[in-house]
């Protein structure tokens, strides 16, 4: 019998063994993949769910639970002595998707200011705003030419030109999830290039 059909769930008074989050944990360490699949069957839903509150994206609050079991699998974090795995996980999955929402909001900043920075530079007069905006708009344009092209597109069609990502969809022929992804994925890249600008 194997480590993992030896133990019972401390709440389990039934005849079948259930293995402890313990003995789960101490098996994905030791090399026991087929532990990671239990942790999640067990967790699972309870990751998702308050990534998917915080995040108000499912394909978002998707990929955060992948990540969040790939962390638990792939680096030891987890110590069992100083409390239960199912705290361990809400307390790493709220700070995981709060980090995530900051660099959402952060990026999303960074567009809207430069789409301000375009309407503004054709309304100022001063020499030496149109030259501020300029170079402000400038460093934007520059790092959204060093993003993928479909990305690029997206995001100018939503910050520049105003369409929401389901009327993107539309025009694109693309699938909805698909757009939000690209957009996603277009901030994240985004925000790495701009953090001087941004800081």
């Amino acid at each position: 019998m194997s480590t993992l059909e030896e133990d019972r769930h401390p709440d389990d008074s039934s005849d079948s063994p259930t293995p402890t989050d313990t003995k789960l944990y101490q098996a994905l360490k030791a090399g026991q993949s087929s532990a990671l699949g239990l942790l999640y069957d067990r967790y699972g839903r309870l990751v998702y769910g308050l990534a998917l509150r915080i995040l108000k994206n499912p394909q978002e609050a998707e990929d955060l639970t992948q990540e969040i079991f790939l962390t638990l699998w792939q680096r030891d974090i987890y110590n069992p002595a100083r409390g239960s795995l199912s705290s361990f996980l809400t307390t790493l999955t709220r700070s995981r998707a709060i980090d995530k929402l900051r660099s959402r909001s952060t990026s999303e900043k960074v567009l809207t200011r430069a789409r301000q920075i375009a309407v503004s530079q054709t309304a100022t007069n001063a020499p030496f705003e149109r030259a501020s905006w300029s170079e402000r708009s400038g460093q934007i344009q520059k790092a959204l030419s060093q993003l993928p092209e479909n990305q690029r597109q997206v995001l100018e069609m939503l910050y520049y030109e105003g369409f929401t990502q389901a009327e993107i969809a539309q025009r694109l022929n693309i699938p909805l999830g698909t757009v939000k992804t690209r957009s996603r994925l277009g901030l994240l890249r985004l925000r790495q290039l701009l953090k001087d600008f941004m800081g």
